[in-house]
């Protein structure tokens, strides 16, 4: 927890609980000695004595022992709430640091050599592929219309996605993309980044950034046995965030929109494979960026920079010739057993339960691989070359200027 910064809530926490441990204690206490006094009155008054002393304490008893459980489930209720907000403990192997303190693993690809590269929106809006203004009517800041061949290419993305996941052992989902309160609890998205999700007013549901948490919940309050482990599945669903933190950040085109498509995979491993797993995945993601032919680089994400549940996490950023930098496309997290216990899902051994490890990573972030795709792809006349291997799955050979 000190390399998470988390130092005092820990300290806070410790305190909480040893302080509701020895309310517990009294309250028992309180409770032994009022069922002992009514044992009394019910032998005396059997015996005809007089009972008014013994009841007079009895009810003295039962106000005390109210007050004390009253007060302990709020000190319960405080530590629960310290508890849940907590992140996951970091591997041994994660950077120290914060936002800015990322170790660049590796470089792959050549980035394109261009004079004066447009940026997406330029080359998107001069196809009649991108409306920003109109979305910017219809639902305000940060919402685009996709049209004609950014509609192709976005499915032939999805369509990659699924091919390569599906050749790795992951299931194709479709997932529901509302949820109830204790599915953001129990994926650590809660209290956390509570300002960042929508929530629907009437149905208190919540609208989620990512179908990392409904394919978490699938297998929440369950208890699984070794041969049903691994279960991967990739998620595909539309997301949305309110990026309540993001005032000025990426206001230009579609990299930072309230929403988005992805395709999203998802594990559920034995403890001991989770470390292999979270290699297997970037392995897929590294697979889908070198298909579609955009350099990229892979940063090991420093532990300042973590989410709650990540314990290590590792993120593919795209060129982004028009920005002169990488820029975070996917992203995939070991959660080890952090969301798991929160959602109860244990897989049985040796004739006992613990609870599994459970790892998430994107397999295409679509828009903010269209624009990868554009701005690394594109030529000096305007015109962009759509890779090859999108081709195959519908579409365009290229997108050019009206």
């Amino acid at each position: 927890m000190a390399r998470r910064d988390a130092v005092g809530e820990l300290n806070e926490l410790c305190d909480l609980d040893e302080r509701a441990r020895a309310l517990r204690a009294e309250v028992e206490a309180t409770r032994a000695e009022r069922t002992r006094i009514s044992k009394e009155v019910g032998r005396r008054r059997r015996e005809g004595a007089d009972t008014s002393a013994d009841e007079a304490r009895a009810r003295d008893l039962g106000e005390r022992l109210t007050r004390e459980e009253d007060e302990l489930r709020a000190l319960e209720a405080e530590r629960d709430a310290l508890l849940l907000g907590l992140p996951n403990i970091a591997e041994d192997g994660a950077p120290a640091g914060g936002e800015d303190d990322a170790v660049e693993l590796r470089q792959v690809g050549t980035r394109p050599a261009l004079a004066a590269p447009r940026d997406h929106v330029d080359l998107a809006t001069a196809a009649g592929a991108l409306d920003l203004e109109a979305a910017a009517r219809v639902s305000g800041a940060r919402f685009a219309y996709l049209k004609g061949p950014l509609v192709r290419l976005q499915f032939a993305l999805v369509g990659l996605a699924l091919d390569a996941l599906e050749e790795a052992g992951f299931t194709p989902v479709i997932p529901p993309v509302l949820v109830r309160e204790e599915a953001m609890w129990g994926t650590g998205f809660f209290p956390t980044d509570r300002s960042s999700i929508y929530r629907t007013a009437e149905d208190d549901l919540f609208l989620v950034g990512t179908s990392e948490v409904p394919l978490a919940g699938l297998h929440g309050d369950s208890i699984l046995t070794e041969d049903d482990l691994p279960l991967r599945y990739g998620g595909v669903s539309t997301c949305f965030r309110r990026e309540a933190g993001a005032a000025g950040k990426d206001t230009r085109g579609i990299f930072r929109v309230h929403q988005f498509d992805k395709v999203e995979m998802f594990s559920f491993v034995l403890p001991e494979d989770s470390a292999a797993e979270h290699q297997r995945i970037l392995g897929v993601q590294e697979a889908i960026l070198q298909a579609i032919e955009v350099p990229y680089r892979v940063v090991d994400i420093a532990i300042g920079d973590l989410g709650a549940s990540a314990a290590r996490k590792f993120d593919c950023e795209a060129w982004m010739p028009a920005q002169e930098r990488y820029r975070e496309v996917t992203s995939c997290s070991n959660c080890t057993d952090y969301q798991a216990r929160r959602l109860r899902c244990r897989v049985k051994r040796a004739g006992a339960t613990q609870p599994v490890h459970t790892l998430n990573g994107t397999a295409v972030a679509v828009g903010r691989t269209i624009i990868a795709i554009l701005e690394n792809h594109q030529r000096e006349d305007g015109t962009v070359a759509i890779p090859v291997a999108l081709r195959a799955h519908g579409a365009p050979a290229e997108i050019s200027p009206r």
